[in-house]
C-alpha cells in the first residue's frame, strides 16, 4: 500500500488527531525513590489502532506516521534500511520529540544476506559519552548524598556528548545509497510548513512538570498561557529545519565540526555543561560484529554493552532453557500467547537477568564487563536451575560468571523516553534501532531545535556501595549502561525473520523478553506479537498490564508473585517474516505506523 503525499499524510493526522481521543535525605532513600519513579517510564497516552501491513519487497514500522513515510519514501526511491532509518529518525526529532532525536544516542543491529550463508550481523553503538571533566561525584549534592532523579535531570550537566547522528554516519558509509540531502528533505519540509501535534505529544506536553520551568523548549511546545499546544496544533521547527539543512549541504560530520559543533558546545557551557569542543568533536560510534546467542533453533542477534542486548539473551536463554525441563505446552489452549506454566518461568529468568545487569552493566571500554561469562553454555545451565516450576523466588542476588569482577549492584533503575525502527529493504537487509534522549523530553534543553539528552544520569548516582565499586558508576569518557536493545533474530537457514525493539526504560529488557520468547515459542504474527499484555520481572514485584486476564493473574499471586498491575507503555515496532512475506505491526500502546510495498 502507498501512503499519502506528505503534506496529505500531515492533513490527515490533523483531523484525526483533533477528533482523538521533594529530595530524600540519605542515599538509600533517594535511590528507592528514584526506582519507584521508573514506574511509568514515558507514561501511556492510551491506546491507539493497531498498525499492521503485509507486503512482499520491503517493511517500514516506526514510533509515528509521518515517520514511517519518509522512510518509505526513500526505500521507494531506491535507498536501503539505512538511508530509510535517517530519514525516520530526522523525522522522528520534530514529531516525537519527547523520545529521541540528534540530541541523543541509540544502538542499532543490521543484517546482511549472503549468498548461501547466514547473514552477515552488525552492531553500532551510538551511546552518549560523559565529557572529560566528568567525575565520580557528579550526582552528589555538597553532603555526599545523591542527588534526585528530577534535580540531576533538567540540568545541563546530565548531557552526554550525543552519538545518534555518528552512528546514522557510520552505517550510511557502509551500507546508504542515497545522500543526506534526499534523506533529510522530508523532516526539513515538515519543520517549515509544520506537524499537527498528536495525542500523546499534547499528553506528555501537559502532564510535565518540568517544562514550564525550560526557557528554550517552553515556548515550542507550550503557548503563552503555559498550556500545552492541543492536538492538532500545526507545530513548526524553524530552527531544527535550518539544522537539518546545515547537514544536508555539509554532511553530517557538521554535526561535530566546525562552526554548528561549537555552537552546540557554547549553548550547553552558557547552561552549566562542561563538555568542551574537544569531547565534541572527537565523540565516534564503534562498529562491532553483532552479540548473537543460539536459542533453540534460532540465532538472537542484538548489541552488546553497555546495551541492554546481553540481558535480554540471557533472560530468554533461562526461559528456554528452563522450558526444555517442562512437560506442559508452552503456548496458551489459543496458541497466541504463552502458558502460565511459560510465563512464570520467563519471569523468573527475568528476575535472574536483571540481577546480573545492576551488578555487571557497563561500559566495557571502562570496565570489565563479563558477557561471554554471563552467556556462557555452563553459566546459564547453572541459573535455569535457580527456576522453580511452582513458586517465585522473590529478589534474587547476581550470579558469579567466569571472568567477574568484584562490583557492587547499582539500585538505580532508570531511563525514560525512547523511540525504535524496524525496517527491511528490497534487498532483504534487515535493521533493527532504539535510539533515546532519556527521560520524556530529555534534559528540557533545546539548542538548534533539538532537544538534548540527559543520558549521563543513567549512570548509577553513587559510585560505591557497600564500600564495593559499582561498575555503572559515572566516569570521564564513559559511556553509561543502557536498556535498549534492539534484536534480529537469525532462522536455522542463516535468514532474518525477525526485526524487534521497544522503548520502556528498564522495562525495555521484560518487553523485548516477552516478545522474543513468544516469537520462539511459535507465535509468528507481528499483529498478536505487539498485542501481547506485558507482563515482566525487574528483580522485585511482577508487573503486569490488566489485559493479561484475571486467570492468570491469580494463578501467578499463587505462586508467590507480588504482582502489580500498571499501565506499560511500551512500543514494539515488529518485523517478520512469514515464507516469503513480510508482515509489520506496530504496538498500539504508542501511534507508531507499519507500512510496506
Amino acid at each position: 500500500m502507498r501512503l499519502p503525499a506528505l503534506s496529505t499524510l500531515a492533513a490527515i493526522g490533523l483531523i484525526l488527531s483533533a477528533c482523538s481521543h521533594q529530595p530524600a535525605s540519605d542515599t538509600a532513600a533517594v535511590l528507592a525513590a528514584n526506582a519507584l519513579r521508573q514506574a511509568t517510564p514515558e507514561a501511556g497516552s492510551g491506546r491507539y489502532p493497531l498498525s499492521t501491513m503485509t507486503s512482499a519487497n520491503a517493511m517500514v514500522v516506526t514510533a509515528h506516521p509521518l515517520a514511517t513515510e519518509a522512510a518509505l519514501t526513500m526505500l521507494r526511491a531506491g535507498g536501503s534500511a539505512i538511508d530509510a532509518a535517517i530519514a525516520a529518525q530526522a523525522m522522528l526529532g520534530l514529531v516525537e520529540p519527547q523520545s529521541s532525536g540528534f540530541g541523543g544516542g541509540g544502538f542499532m543491529v543490521f543484517a546482511e544476506p549472503l549468498r548461501e550463508k547466514t547473514a552477515r550481523v552488525t552492531a553500532i553503538d551510538g551511546r552518549e559519552t560523559a565529557p572529560a571533566a566528568t567525575t565520580e561525584r557528579r550526582f552528589l549534592r555538597a553532603d555526599g548524598q545523591a542527588m534526585a532523579f528530577d534535580e540531576a535531570l533538567a540540568n545541563a550537566r546530565a548531557v552526554g556528548v550525543p552519538g545518534v547522528v555518528s552512528m546514522l554516519d557510520l552505517a550510511h558509509q557502509r551500507w546508504g545509497k542515497l545522500p543526506w540531502q534526499t534523506l533529510l528533505a522530508p523532516a526539513i519540509e515538515a519543520a517549515r510548513k509544520g506537524v499537527p501535534v498528536s495525542h500523546r505529544l499534547h499528553t506528555l506536553s501537559a502532564t510535565d512538570p518540568l517544562l514550564a520551568r525550560s526557557k528554550t523548549l517552553a515556548p515550542l511546545l507550550l503557548n503563552r498561557s503555559g498550556k500545552a499546544w492541543p492536538t492538532g496544533h500545526l507545530l513548526k521547527n524553524p530552527a531544527y529545519a535550518e539544522l537539518l539543512e546545515t547537514l544536508a549541504k555539509e554532511g553530517p560530520s557538521a554535526f561535530y565540526q566546525g562552526k554548528l559543533a561549537k555552537r552546540f558546545v557554547r549553548e550547553l557551557r552558557a547552561a552549566g555543561s562542561d563538555i568542551t569542543d574537544s569531547d565534541w568533536s572527537s565523540y565516534s560510534a564503534d562498529v562491532t560484529p553483532a552479540l548473537c546467542l543460539p536459542i533453540a533453533s534460532f540465532n538472537a542477534c542484538s548489541a552488546s554493552a553497555p546495551s541492554g542486548g546481553f540481558s535480554v539473551l540471557e533472560m530468554v536463554s533461562l526461559w528456554q532453557r528452563h522450558q526444555q525441563t517442562q512437560r506442559g505446552p508452552v503456548l496458551n489452549t489459543l496458541g497466541n500467547d504463552l502458558s502460565t506454566d511459560s510465563l512464570h518461568g520467563l519471569l523468573e529468568a527475568e528476575r535472574l537477568g536483571f540481577a546480573d545487569r545492576q551488578r555487571y552493566g557497563a561500559d566495557p571500554r571502562k570496565v570489565v564487563v563479563p558477557v561471554s561469562g554471563l552467556l556462557s553454555h555452563y553459566y546459564l545451565n547453572q541459573r535455569a536451575r535457580l527456576i522453580e516450576d511452582l513458586a517465585a523466588q522473590g529478589a534474587v542476588p547476581a550470579g558469579t560468571p567466569h571472568g567477574a569482577k568484584v562490583s557492587a549492584t547499582d539500585g538505580q533503575i532508570l531511563e525514560h523516553g525512547t523511540s525504535h525502527i524496524s525496517i527491511v529493504d528490497t534487498q532483504g537487509r534487515w535493521l533493527a534501532m532504539t535510539s533515546s534522549i532519556e527521560d520524556r523530553f530529555g534534559s528540557r534543553l533545546l539548542i538548534r531545535g533539538v532537544l538534548m539528552n540527559n543520558q549521563l544520569t543513567d549512570f548509577s548516582f553513587v559510585p560505591t556501595q557497600s564500600d564495593l565499586p559499582v561498575a555503572n558508576r559515572v566516569g570521564p569518557g564513559k559511556r553509561p549502561r543502557s536498556a535498549m536493545s534492539p534484536t534480529v533474530l537469525i532462522n536455522d537457514e542463516g535468514r532474518p525473520v525477525l526485526a524487534m525493539g521497544s522503548p520502556g526504560g528498564s522495562r525495555i529488557l521484560g518487553f523485548n523478553a516477552r516478545v522474543l520468547s513468544a516469537y520462539i515459542a511459535g507465535v509468528h504474527d507481528a499483529s498478536k506479537l505487539v498485542s501481547l499484555p506485558m507482563a515482566l520481572n525487574r528483580n522485585g514485584p511482577t508487573e503486569v498490564e490488566r489485559t493479561l486476564g484475571r486467570d492468570a493473574i491469580a494463578e501467578l499471586k499463587a505462586r508467590g508473585h507480588d504482582v502489580k498491575v500498571v499501565e506499560m507503555a511500551s512500543g514494539h515496532g515488529v518485523i517478520v517474516r512469514r515464507g516469503s512475506i513480510l508482515q509489520g505491526a506496530a504496538d498500539p500502546r504508542r501511534e507508531g505506523q507499519a507500512a510496506g510495498f
